[in-house]
């Protein structure tokens, strides 16, 4: 129900008129439309930002496809979808999750090689501000947004203490591009509880309700087409079986091409379903019109 309300009440602000700012053709700046995260909004990896996908500004439409690989001692994520940006205003989003248990899923007793997938759906819309063009104003680009993820192993997921298999999560991102320093800051706040992004469910036996959970992101720009910086991302820890951790990377972006960026990182993700100590690299390939 919460999140049908959310979904028309995101419909009723797309279709309102467009604020009287002034029409920019040409695109946005290199980098400044983000970069996928691996739950597939624009954002810096692992946090989600209020930018949205695609170069295209308020007179068109652009758009994203990614395929990003997380590559952990014991585990792997790959993930791929696409989103797209309605005149820098709506953002929709779809991508797909493969985790891969490997021969850590022997010793957890699931099988080698057993996999988890999900789907994420995703719907961001720019509330006020504008991150990059707004130089004159402390006002950041403010957004709000949802993803409804769902998971495909029901009879896992609650065999390890999950309340669903499915469920929302619920955010809102402010981000400020400062120029004059080269600098990009980005806060989000989500109202959440996946457990390991809802590849493990949502919800467990030690909290069942959404709490809120903070994203951070600090990056400069070293040039036009790279910036570099690091993400924090606090998690809900609702499952009594295996304690959840926080997740943070450093990560370098660069826009190869008008239309191409590569993203590389290293990530920490903590301990994963009781595998300790799951840090490794994140790979990202992004194509955006």
């Amino acid at each position: 129900m919460i999140f049908s309300r959310f979904l028309i009440a995101l419909g009723l602000i797309a279709a309102a008129p467009a604020y009287a700012d002034d029409g920019r053709a040409g695109g946005k700046l290199l980098l400044t439309d983000g970069i996928t995260t691996v739950e597939g909004a624009a954002g810096g990896g692992i946090a989600t930002w209020a930018v949205i996908a695609g170069n295209e500004t308020n007179r068109g439409i652009g758009g994203s496809a990614h395929a990003t690989l997380v590559a952990l001692p014991d585990f792997s994520l790959k993930s791929f979808g696409a989103a797209i940006g309605i005149h820098d205003r709506v953002e929709l989003s779809y991508t797909r999750h493969v985790f891969d248990t490997r021969d850590a899923g022997a010793a957890l007793g699931l099988g080698k090689g057993f996999t988890f997938g999900q789907d994420v759906f995703g719907a961001k819309v720019r509330l006020l501000g504008d991150a990059i063009w707004a130089q004159d104003s402390w006002v950041p680009q403010v957004a709000v947004g949802v993803q409804y993820k769902d998971a495909n192993r029901d009879a896992v997921v609650r065999a390890v203490g999950a309340r669903q298999d499915k469920g929302a999560d619920i955010y809102v991102a402010a981000t400020k591009l400062i120029l004059s320093q080269s600098a990009i800051l980005n806060a989000t706040v989500r109202f959440t509880k996946a457990n390991q992004w809802g590849l493990l469910g949502f919800g467990g036996d030690k909290q069942s309700s959404r709490t809120a959970q903070f994203e951070g992101s600090a990056g400069v720009m070293l040039s036009p087409s790279i910036v570099v910086g690091a993400e924090y991302r606090t998690k809900p820890d609702n499952l009594g079986f295996a304690e959840e951790d926080d997740s943070f990377d450093v990560f370098a972006a660069w826009a190869v091409h008008r239309n191409v960026t590569v993203t590389a990182a290293y990530a920490d993700l903590g301990d994963i379903a009781t595998v300790k100590n799951q840090r490794g690299l994140f790979l990202s390939l992004q194509g955006a019109f």
